[in-house]
């Protein structure tokens, strides 16, 4: 604490009188800075209040995002296994058909197998009997 220097009815007045000067300057430049540091608090509680709304809002952002993501790839996987399920029931039709063509190809192919062994036959029968006729005839040109 200061000393003042005393006179005759007590301590200085002037230097009492600039002590308290100075202690009303101080005070009043303390009570200036708290309520600057008073704003500053203010405003940046106010900025954190929106750096945790922009946070909420991220985190519900990223946890729609997540959902949309699984409901897409649970709708990819679901549809894939359509797909796939639709590829053998088409590729068992296509074996189906093939098989069933296979097997009237081979029936016409036996019929033409039939037909040419009954052709030969006909055909072996045809030129036997014009054969016969052949000799017969020459048989009568001999005998003339």
């Amino acid at each position: 604490m200061n000393k003042f220097n005393i006179e005759e009815y007590g301590y200085s007045k002037v230097e009492v009188n600039k002590f308290i000067d100075d202690v009303i300057s101080q005070t009043e430049a303390i009570i200036k800075r708290v309520k600057k540091q008073n704003q500053e608090i203010k405003e940046l509680k106010q900025q954190l209040e929106t750096y945790k709304k922009m946070e909420d809002t991220l985190k519900n952002s990223m946890f729609k995002a997540e959902e949309a993501s699984n409901n897409i790839k649970r709708q990819a996987l679901e549809e894939g296994k359509i797909i796939v399920s639709d590829a053998k029931k088409n590729a068992s039709r296509i074996v189906n058909d093939a098989l069933i063509r296979s097997e009237k190809i081979e029936l016409k192919a036996e019929n033409l197998e039939r037909n040419a062994r009954i052709f030969k036959k006909k055909l072996k029968l045809i030129i036997e009997q014009q054969l016969s006729v052949v000799e017969e005839i020459e048989e009568l040109k001999l005998e003339d």
